[in-house]
């Protein structure tokens, strides 16, 4: 089956709805969404509004159509195998996260300790230290390397690891992401991957990438607000269901039930209580068709748009702070600090002796909407490397040249 349409030529007027005075530079947060993406939610809503796998009438089988096409554009997207893998959908990533650990035995995986990592969203750090204390587990902390990458020796055997493929900080990718699955695997463990930031921007890494899990939030991929969850089919055994109800089961007596994953085609169903969000889920699969068709150009407008803003802060300030200490950090003479040592579609920066939440405020006031705090990651960013409050800025396809320029320049009047 053919899921993605030739490149889109309209892409231009994907976002014609958006005023040319605002610039939203905070897409890690939620991208905003294309035309086609906002017409294929309002389609359900409005031409077959319906409950999916509950209704016999043609409503029902077209929502029931489209929302099976989604997994498929899921995993095709990713390039997994639908032998191996199903889609579940949830709320969001942190939500898929917690329904995972909450119910994961570790008794029967064998599992000694949690691992994670230092540059983690709040969403696995603090899902892991619940998980830890509810299993009476250790739990340990690794340091990410400045480019994203682990070293494998700090792999324990029989860990359930948990890692971002992309981090909102600063963009930093899982570079030996592949690697790092292998050699869970191989020492008895598990992986479970939070793709949240990686799914729209930095897809490729995740390509074929056999974790045990893929967390992910629709919201960031330039679809509705909804969560999904790609699970290895052999990874489920190890899952003790205990949030149940509606849309999971087959059958229910006095005191038993029948869960409806017990057939292996349904296998979804074993995280999916409840009415589902259909129209949302319909908009997805539509955004990922967009996303696959998005024009060489626009790609490599972006790239230029990165490039653009990295080497303004070379030229104004100091880069790759993400790598340096406080004592080094302190030492510089410029006020403008990049913590990103590479360009890429996410980057963070404080100025010397500016509240980052005034300039955030003040952007704001010229159209410029950026994201300023510790966006989630409050251990790393203020704990360990203690960094101010920072602003981020965070790029998407439908950011313009003119629209970094005029970023560049109000950034100029502050300097």
């Amino acid at each position: 089956m053919k899921l993605f349409k030739k490149e889109n030529k309209d892409f231009k007027n994907d976002f014609s709805y958006l005023d040319e005075k605002n610039i939203y530079l905070d897409s890690a947060c939620q991208s905003l969404r294309p035309e086609p993406v906002i017409s294929a939610l309002e389609k359900y809503y409005k031409e077959f509004n319906s409950c999916g796998e509950r209704v016999k009438y043609k409503w029902g089988k077209i929502t029931d159509e489209k929302v099976n096409l989604t997994r498929e554009k899921v995993l095709d997207y990713l390039k997994l195998k639908k032998k191996d893998y199903f889609v579940s959908f949830t709320l969001n990533t942190t939500y898929g996260l917690n329904l995972i650990l909450s119910q994961f035995d570790v008794k029967k995986a064998k599992i000694k300790e949690i691992i994670t990592s230092n540059i983690e969203h709040n969403s696995p750090f603090l899902s892991s230290i619940t998980f830890a204390k509810k299993n009476n587990l250790k739990r340990k902390v690794i340091s990410r390397n400045s480019d994203g990458s682990i070293n494998l020796n700090d792999i324990n055997k029989n860990s359930l690891v948990v890692l971002n493929a992309t981090s909102n900080i600063d963009g930093r990718t899982l570079k030996n992401i592949k690697e790092a699955i292998k050699d869970v695997h191989k020492k008895g463990g598990f992986i479970i991957i939070d793709a949240a930031q990686a799914m729209a921007h930095s897809k490729e890494i995740l390509e074929k990438a056999e974790a045990d899990a893929i967390c992910f939030s629709a919201h960031k991929m330039y679809a509705p607000s909804l969560g999904g969850m790609v699970i290895r089919k052999d990874f489920v055994k190890y899952i003790d269901t205990s949030f149940i109800g509606g849309g999971m089961v087959d059958d229910v007596d006095l005191e038993t039930y029948l869960l409806s994953s017990e057939n292996k085609e349904h296998l979804y169903t074993k995280f999916e209580s409840g009415l589902q969000a259909w129209g949302e889920i319909i908009a997805l699969g539509e955004a990922i068709s967009w996303l696959e068709n998005i024009p060489k150009t626009t790609k490599e407008t972006m790239l230029k748009n990165e490039k653009k803003i990295f080497e303004f802060f070379e030229k104004h300030g100091t880069t790759g702070e993400i790598d340096k200490n406080i004592e080094d950090r302190r030492s510089h003479k410029t006020k403008l600090h990049l913590l990103n040592y590479e360009p890429t579609s996410t980057m963070s920066f404080y100025v010397d002796g500016l509240d980052s939440h005034l300039l955030g405020e003040a952007l704001a006031g010229e159209g410029i909407m950026v994201r300023t705090g510790y966006f989630c990651v409050h251990y790393y960013l203020d704990h360990e490397m203690h960094f101010p409050p920072l602003v981020r800025i965070s790029l998407s396809y439908q950011n313009t040249p003119e629209q970094i320029d005029k970023l560049l320049q109000e950034l100029e009047k502050v300097l």
